[in-house]
């Protein structure tokens, strides 16, 4: 598989995994794509030195940076991986925390447990990369219990 083939394919995952036209905007011309020197799979995307995602060898899904995370939110309107939280818990999701589905003000209908999600403040900015644990839906109805099990807060990436 040359250069192209892996671009088009990794393009492809994204805009079918996070909405219509991220892939384009996510991983421009000039990414690095590195594979496993076991399997010869692709494994994880850079862009100018700075990981942006990872390719999961399970699902043959990505698991997002926060650099990923942010050029979405920045490049693409129509992403529809997007959980928004009321700004008095943005620090403790910054720092790591789970969200909580009390806490969430928005989140993309689209969204399925064990979705890759963005988890971003009432202002846009991104705090987090995690798995969805509810619906879009129940994140909205349900007043109690974990909405994402957040991975990554955008405070702990160095």
């Amino acid at each position: 598989m040359d250069l192209q083939d892996a671009l088009r394919r990794i393009i492809s995952v994204a805009d079918y995994q996070l909405g219509k036209n991220v892939g384009r905007n996510l991983f421009p011309e000039n990414v690095k794509i590195v594979r496993s020197k076991r399997t010869g799979r692709i494994r994880y995307v850079y862009l100018n030195g700075i990981r942006l995602a990872t390719l999961r060898p399970t699902d043959g899904l990505f698991s997002l940076s926060i650099a990923g995370a942010k050029r979405i939110v920045e490049n693409v309107d129509s992403a529809k991986c997007l959980v928004t939280v009321q700004d008095d818990v943005s620090k403790f999701i910054a720092e790591g925390g789970d969200v909580f589905a009390k806490h969430v003000a928005k989140a993309d209908s689209d969204i399925r447990p064990k979705d890759e999600v963005i988890v971003v403040s009432e202002g846009g900015g991104v705090l987090a990369v995690g798995r969805a644990v509810l619906s879009g839906d129940e994140m909205e109805a349900f007043r109690s219990g974990v909405a994402v099990k957040v991975r990554r807060g955008c405070m702990e990436e160095s």
